[in-house]
């Protein structure tokens, strides 16, 4: 079946067509950097340090070091390392996030497919019989007949105003905003891990340390009350005491209560139930401090945060959009040919004499739609609006996010150091009540005193600690985590 000459005037309607296409609509550039040097008033200095402390390194800065993907193993604890590995090879958000990605992949592909010409091939037979009150249909007068129908008919829309190509690219950016999505839910899900590990060691030192401290108040009310007995001790010092106790005792269902539902959490954020738990458990002096962070340049910052890449694809999507309602403004010009045998028997089908063939041009232009199709671009670009203020937005927050980290990376290692001190302080008056009592210059009382001091200042050093680890941990995610340079199959 070939078509004939006569059909050649569509060829040079759609070269044409061709050299004259465009593509409406503004053209998407990504915004530039934000001029500013510093993500905080001062520049970020060394940190304290509080020597034979655990987390009590001092942590220094380095400007413009790049982020590992893994950036948890500076903390060189294998149970860690263990457990944010199968995190993010089971967690189900992830595995939904990248089923995410490939829809949006997907979706860009077939919406290439109108690049192409449309070709569809048909079948048809059937059995007739013309009214013998009518002219007979076929040639050879028969009043029954069968016809034979095999057909190709061929369509292709030309994207002279640029409609597909402003939709493909929509497509793509949506396509790299789910990538940006994947990346975010990525790196926060090692950060909640690592958080999460912080946190269940802090709370069992503050365990061992709050038992420690109701044990100490379970003896000074054991002293006060055989005090009492003998006439040397009031019952409002009896009653003072067990007040105390009974205060310090309350705080102790709280802290297990926490830490069952931290290991909760770190059981479902590895894809577990709740009753198999990670079978990891972490103290804080299996941690390393980390003692050199990478500071990123801020210049850089808006590249690597994929909340702010997200904001910046979005902004991609919504550029292209007005495109789209532009062009849907514009005529819609669509190329079509159709050739085709017709026999009344199938020997005959490839007969010369049987062929039939068609070619043409449709041209549709919106004349009126009620304003709908102005409405829509006034739509489009008040949404460019929008995704430009969300980016801004976007851009602001991660600075600030990156700033408060430093600021809390700064005076949770001052923090620390005055712990320490108060640890010190509070053993040493232990050590010389200690001593004062076995001269007999001291009473029993006085020595539990002393030490319920130095387990309370014990207590505020172990959450000066891990919130420590955990400023360290909220730097990376900070900065970006690292995805671009994770190692992908």
């Amino acid at each position: 079946m070939n078509m004939p000459r006569d059909a050649s005037p569509i060829a040079g309607i759609l070269a044409a067509v061709l050299v004259g296409s465009c593509t409406v609509g503004p053209d998407f550039h990504r915004p530039a950097a934000p001029e500013v040097t510093d993500y905080t008033a001062t520049p970020p200095r060394t940190t304290a340090e509080t020597p034979t402390v655990v987390a009590g390194d001092a942590q220094r800065f380095v400007a413009g070091e790049d982020i590992r993907a893994e950036w948890w193993t500076l903390f060189q604890s294998p149970a860690l390392n263990a457990l944010v590995e199968r995190a993010l090879a089971a967690n189900h958000d992830i595995k939904a996030a990248r089923a995410a990605l490939t829809v949006a992949h997907e979706t860009v592909l077939a919406q290439r497919g109108a690049y192409y010409p449309s070709v569809t091939a048909a079948f048809s037979a059937s059995r007739s019989k013309t009214s013998e009150e009518l002219a007979p249909t076929p040639n050879s007068g028969a009043f029954y007949y069968s016809l034979f129908t095999p057909q190709l008919t061929v369509a292709y829309a030309p994207d002279v105003f640029g409609l597909n190509r402003r939709t493909v690219e929509a497509l793509q950016a949506q396509e790299q905003q789910t990538r940006f999505e994947l990346a975010a839910a990525q790196i926060a899900l090692s950060a909640n891990v690592v958080a999460g590990a912080i946190q269940e060691a802090s709370l069992r030192a503050q365990i061992q340390a709050t038992q420690s401290l109701i044990d100490s108040n379970m003896r000074a009310l054991a002293v006060l009350r055989q005090q009492q007995a003998k006439g040397y001790a009031t019952r409002l010092d009896v009653a003072a005491q067990e007040a105390q106790l009974a205060q310090v005792a309350a705080t102790l269902p709280q802290l297990r209560k926490q830490l069952a539902q931290q290991r909760d959490l770190l059981a479902a954020l590895s894809a577990s139930f709740p009753s198999q738990g990670p079978p990891e458990e972490f103290d804080l002096a299996h941690l390393q401090l980390p003692v050199e962070l990478p500071l990123s340049l801020p210049s850089k910052l808006i590249e690597q945060r994929p909340d702010v890449r997200q904001a910046e694809e979005n902004l991609h999507a919504a550029s292209a959009q007005i495109g789209v309602a532009v062009a849907n403004r514009f005529p819609n010009i669509v190329l079509s040919a159709d050739i085709g045998q017709s026999a009344l028997a199938l020997r005959d089908l490839f007969s010369g004499t049987n062929t039939f063939w068609d070619v043409g041009v449709g041209v549709t232009q919106p004349i009126f739609q009620g304003g709908m199709l102005l409405h829509k671009e006034r739509a489009a670009r008040a949404a460019y609006e929008q995704a430009n203020e969300q980016y801004r937005s976007a851009v602001l927050a991660a600075f600030q996010n990156v700033a408060d980290t430093l600021n809390a990376l700064q005076h949770d290692a001052d923090a620390l150091r005055a712990s320490a001190a108060a640890v010190e302080a509070a053993h040493t008056t232990l050590a010389l009540v200690e001593t004062q009592q076995r001269a007999g210059y001291a009473n029993y009382l006085q020595l539990l005193t002393a030490e319920q001091v130095y387990q309370q200042a014990l207590l505020g050093q172990v959450q000066a600690q891990a919130n420590r680890f955990a400023d360290t941990a909220a730097l990376f995610l900070a900065l970006g985590g690292g995805w671009w340079n994770e190692q992908r199959p």
